[in-house]
């Protein structure tokens, strides 16, 4: 079964599909095995963690590659990644979508925001024309081999045109052949009900922390017509936390005592990436050999 395919089925299965951001491989591995059904790898998330960069359009297809191919070839399950505007025009697309299937994505998402984008949920953020947008969507649609490879379409346009304008967007984004439509910023049950209303494509709900949207639970969600529910960056900002108390305690008290009981343990570490395993094949490797 082609990715595509498993992220379509997850969203046949799961009313809504959760999918949870995983910022690296292990991260990935992690979430699998607590039993999600599709992951996401934010733009955002690379451009800060891999990059040390602010979320501001600045790392390219190929910093967003890597960490595709890094995650993919650790988890199979369904990766939604995002591809901020596509990096280019119309042929520049064509080739992300293309390196997108090559690296094992299941599922993309490419916004309609200008070159020089901002973070969703802050303020400024300046939009392309419909047409234009159009154009990126046809350009992705038309480069894609796996016809089950997702291809949703963002909106930025509620924060800057209101709810009437965002939606006859996505109606022209879904006729130009986007599978989904990725609402950015919205923040009332009125809103995703107008959406869902409106569209008869799945609908994604943001739901990211200090952000514009409330963090609404996914029955909520599901009930207003949601199909699929995006934590970009939960466990990414978590980890953050995590690491900063660890790295203010070190330095304040000379050792790390006073935080070892918040820290993932060894053998938590050992079995989420199967070590044992790799471990007893060694040994069985060793002892053949010893045994010529």
């Amino acid at each position: 079964m082609s990715a595509g395919k498993k992220f379509r089925q997850a969203l046949a299965d799961h009313k809504p599909l959760q999918i949870v951001g995983t910022i690296n491989a292990y991260s990935a591995m992690m979430a699998k095995q607590i039993g999600h059904q599709a992951i996401y790898l934010s733009g955002g998330g690379v451009a800060n963690a891999s990059y040390g960069l602010p979320d501001l359009g600045m790392t390219s297809l190929n910093d967003v590659i890597v960490d595709v191919q890094r995650i993919t070839a650790a988890c199979d399950l369904p990766l939604l990644v995002d591809i901020d505007t596509g990096w280019g025009g119309a042929f520049n697309i064509a080739k992300t979508i293309r390196d997108m299937e090559k690296a094992g994505a299941a599922a993309v998402h490419i916004e309609d925001q200008v070159a020089q984008k901002r973070c969703g949920h802050r303020p400024n953020k300046e939009i392309v024309s419909v047409e234009e947008m159009v154009d990126r969507i046809k350009a992705a649609v038309d480069a894609r081999r796996d016809p089950d490879f997702f291809i949703m379409a963002r909106t930025d346009s509620f924060a800057q045109e209101g709810l009437e304008a965002a939606i006859a967007r996505a109606k022209a984004y879904v006729a130009a052949g986007a599978d989904g439509i990725f609402a950015e910023a919205v923040k009332t049950e009125e809103h995703y009900r107008a959406f869902a209303e409106a569209l008869d494509v799945p609908i994604l709900a943001n739901i990211t922390e200090f952000g514009q949207t409330e963090l609404w639970n996914k029955e909520q969600l599901g009930e207003w017509g949601a199909a699929m529910v995006l934590y970009p960056l939960s466990a990414f900002r978590a980890m953050n936390k995590a690491a900063e108390n660890v790295y203010r305690s070190i330095l304040e008290t000379g050792d790390q005592k006073a935080v070892v009981d918040t820290m993932q343990t060894r053998m938590d570490l050992y079995d989420y990436l199967g070590y044992h395993d790799y471990e007893q094949k060694l040994d069985k490797l060793f002892s053949e050999g010893k045994n010529k």
